[in-house]
């Protein structure tokens, strides 16, 4: 509704005072809306030494070390990993520690593991045969562990829980001391299952490693849990401690090996041509080919005649994966990154080509360099991209193992391009989170894959202009947070209870980060609290509290109602534009204003009844009675008397000088009546539509709702007339239901129909009525 206030010029002052103070009256309160915007201080844990109230490690936080000497041999015919491992382990808690906990992440596929008794689900009419495969497979999967031994020799007691093993020791681990001890192990490799595995390649007979969480791997101990030995059932991912690492992988020699770390003996395990590459891909501004695909060809026809061992070193590390076959193609550049040389390579079979050959190692990279620049310098001497399977991907420090393969003629879509580009800059931008900034994924997925889908998104437009990325834009979430909220859960869920993993765990909180960059802080302050996160938390274990704390302390903003409503929540944004009235001030003269108010009169006066009563109703009974007048048919309404003028004259001349310019100034006035349906606040952004095709922004923070969470009125003073108002105008904030965005409202499109002549009935075809009565007779019996 529009309306027009016209101000009585005695009260001019007063009124135009009002309408200043208007805009910060609040709206009369029947709701607690206050709950929404206090602190986060009962929930979050409380600071201590370890961990402040700032969001840094405290003057006394503290991390455990593990370093891992490992020897490994890849059967290619019995696809069997065998290995014996030395873990020296150093306890930097103030705790003594009797026992020590291991995953064993490998039992995951034993027949009697959790994960795969707590899967639930039936049978559907089109269900896969990997479904009956995975539940008739007679190998016996998950470790076999062969020993374990202290730094002498003598057996160690250990006991199995599923995917843990706890190891006691024969005297407490002081504070401040470190042991070493063995394991003995192999397992049989499963097929690729989105983590790990090997896939087989039935043209010719050859099969592609991707090897992880394959060797037994120090649980997490800290301040937070303690010991971090939650069963891995598959969906959570890992919780790990640093090290450093020394791996030797023997395998068939015709094979290519790719790994986290550095290669150390690189003279043993390549030919004097491939080293020749290796050299001038160190100065090249483009992939340099040290194994072509033409090579790769030939090794897949052959047969290997012997063995090799591959050897690499890697520090300051969490997890160690790598990758073998004799199919792969490699090329490699050194690029900088920040000041400092760092290898891009990518491992890939003829089957990824033209794709991987053309932009793999291109694309790794650009992320290297774009998550430097949001986060911190990549620390690592390398980063490998590696073609596993036509699926999603997987990460692992220095190491991924990343889908996107085009068809067997080597032509592709769009969106195959896309998707393969996308999960290549996530899978290596997880070398970051969790990889350096290394929160617990077993606990919360959402600051391993949402922290990292976010940068990802940011990465993909700096690949390319209007890069379709799936995820990070606000409209993209919408059709998740339309779903019913008994079907969602809040994204501070463990990772393991997540329903709806990809837009819980991936979507939803980069799309939160988005909104905070680009609608709640702005870009200077969010990117200036996201890289001081990343700087603080680089190589220690953060968790959620410490990344709230931090995003506010580093940028002075309040955020805890954001956390509240996103991170803890399940309600929608949904804004409503109600209603908008128009104002005005009245600066007309009387002699005008009374003018005005008669043609306004006049024309109010021509109704279809007056016309026609001027020729109906010749004269009335005053017309004919003159006596029946008086005061008031003789008293014209409409004239400007003397006191009228002299009064308004007063009037003018009593305004101060701003105040003169304010009623002269035409200004317009409009109330905003907004309504909060969904529940979740957030800014209010609208944007004016003027008439003289003009338009103007006006935004409002999202404490605008801290006095009342359901409905709230803004007056908005404008120089020119408003033809439209609309609400989330660049769709920002993730507006569920957009239709009553706008005021006046948009017109609906009309339902369409078609128009159909009519037609004889199609006649069954016998066959199929022969078919269809055999099938029901089939069913009865």
């Amino acid at each position: 509704m529009r309306g027009s206030l016209k101000l009585i010029t005695g009260l001019l002052i007063a009124t135009c005072s009002q309408i200043a103070t208007a805009q910060q009256a609040p709206t009369p309160n029947p709701y607690n809306g206050n709950k929404r915007f206090e602190q986060l201080e009962t929930i979050l844990p409380t600071p201590n030494t370890y961990r402040t109230a700032s969001g840094s490690p405290g003057k006394e936080y503290w991390q455990q070390r593990a370093d891992y000497d490992i020897k490994a041999e890849l059967d290619d015919v019995e696809r069997k990993i065998t290995g014996t491992e030395t873990i020296t382990y150093f306890n930097n808690s103030p705790d003594e520690l009797p026992y020590l906990w291991l995953q064993l992440d490998q039992n995951l596929f034993q027949k009697d593991a959790i994960g795969a008794n707590t899967k639930t689900g039936g049978i559907a009419g089109q269900s896969s045969f990997q479904q009956f495969k995975d539940l008739t497979d007679p190998k016996k999967y998950g470790y076999n562990i062969l020993s374990v031994k202290d730094a002498k020799g003598n057996p160690l007691k250990h006991t199995i829980n599923h995917t843990m093993m706890r190891i006691d020791l024969p005297v407490a681990l002081k504070s401040g001391a470190s042991v070493s001890f063995s394991i003995d192990w192999n397992y049989l490799i499963t097929e690729y299952y989105g983590r790990s595995g090997y896939e087989y390649f039935a043209k010719d007979g050859n099969v592609n490693y991707f090897i992880a969480h394959w060797f037994p791997r120090m649980a997490v101990y800290n301040d937070v849990y303690g010991w971090q030995h939650k069963q891995f059932l598959g969906q959570g991912e890992f919780t790990l401690t640093f090290g450093n690492y020394k791996v030797a992988l023997t395998v068939p020699n015709d094979h290519i090996v790719g790994a986290s770390g550095e290669l150390q003996n690189p003279t043993q395990v390549l030919s004097a041509e491939q080293l020749k590459r290796w050299e001038k891909a160190k100065t090249a501004t483009r992939p340099v080919l040290i194994v072509s695909q033409e090579e790769a060809e030939k090794a897949e026809k052959g047969k290997p005649t012997g063995k090799k061992t591959w050897i690499y070193k890697a520090d300051n590390v969490r997890d160690f994966a790598f990758a073998s076959s004799r199919k792969f193609i490699w090329d490699a550049m050194q690029v900088d990154v920040e000041g400092k040389k760092v290898w891009a390579m990518s491992l890939y079979p003829k089957e990824g080509n033209p794709l991987w050959g053309q932009y793999s190692t291109m694309v790794v990279a650009h992320t290297l360099r774009s998550y430097s620049k949001h986060t911190v310098a990549y620390p690592y001497p390398v980063a490998y991209s590696c073609h596993s399977t036509s699926g999603g991907g997987m990460e692992y420090p220095m190491i991924s193992f990343n889908g996107g393969r085009p068809e067997a003629d080597g032509t592709y879509s769009e969106q195959v391009k896309a998707g393969m580009i996308g999960v290549i800059i996530h899978e290596v931008g997880h070398n970051f989170f969790p990889m350096i900034i290394n929160s617990d994924e077993r606990q919360w997925s959402w600051m391993d894959e949402g922290l990292n889908t976010f940068c990802q998104y940011l990465a993909e437009q700096e690949w390319d202009r209007d890069f379709p990325s799936r995820r990070g834009e606000p409209q993209y979430i919408v059709p998740y947070m339309k779903t019913d909220p008994t079907q969602q859960v809040p994204i501070m869920t463990n990772s393991e209870n997540i329903m709806a993993f990809g837009p819980n765990a991936y979507a939803k909180p980069a799309t939160a980060l988005n909104i905070l960059r680009e609608t709640v802080m702005g870009r200077e302050l969010f990117d200036h609290a996201f890289k001081e996160y990343a700087r603080r938390w680089a190589f220690k274990q953060p968790y959620p509290a410490d990344f709230f704390r931090t995003m506010e302390d580093a940028s002075g903003v309040d955020l805890d109602w954001f956390w509240k409503g996103w991170f803890y929540g399940v309600e929608p944004v949904n804004q409503s534009l109600e209603n908008v009235e128009w104002f005005g001030i009245d600066n007309i003269d009387p002699l005008a204003k009374n003018a005005a108010a008669k043609k306004e009169a006049d024309a109010k006066r021509q109704t279809m009844s007056n016309i026609r009563n001027k020729t109906d109703i010749p004269k009335t009974v005053v017309e004919e009675n003159p006596d029946m007048r008086d005061f008031y048919n003789t008293y014209d309404r409409f004239a400007t008397t003397e006191a009228d003028k002299k009064k308004f004259e007063q009037t003018m001349a009593s305004l101060a000088e701003d105040e003169k310019k304010l009623v002269n100034s035409n200004k317009n006035f409009y109330v905003l009546n907004v309504k909060n349906k969904g529940g979740l606040p957030m800014p209010v952004i609208v944007k004016a539509n003027y008439e003289d095709g003009t338009e103007e922004v006006f935004r409002y923070p999202a404490e605008i709702w801290r006095l009342n969470d359901k409905e709230i009125k803004k007056v908005i003073p404008t120089d020119k007339k408003v033809t439209k108002w609309t609400l989330d105008p660049y769709m920002e904030i993730a507006d569920i239901e957009t239709e009553d965005n706008a005021f006046p409202r948009e017109p609906e499109q009309p339902n369409r129909f078609q128009v159909f002549k009519a037609q004889r009935p199609v006649q069954p075809n016998p066959m199929q009525q022969q078919q269809k009565a055999g099938a029901v007779q089939g069913a009865k019996n």
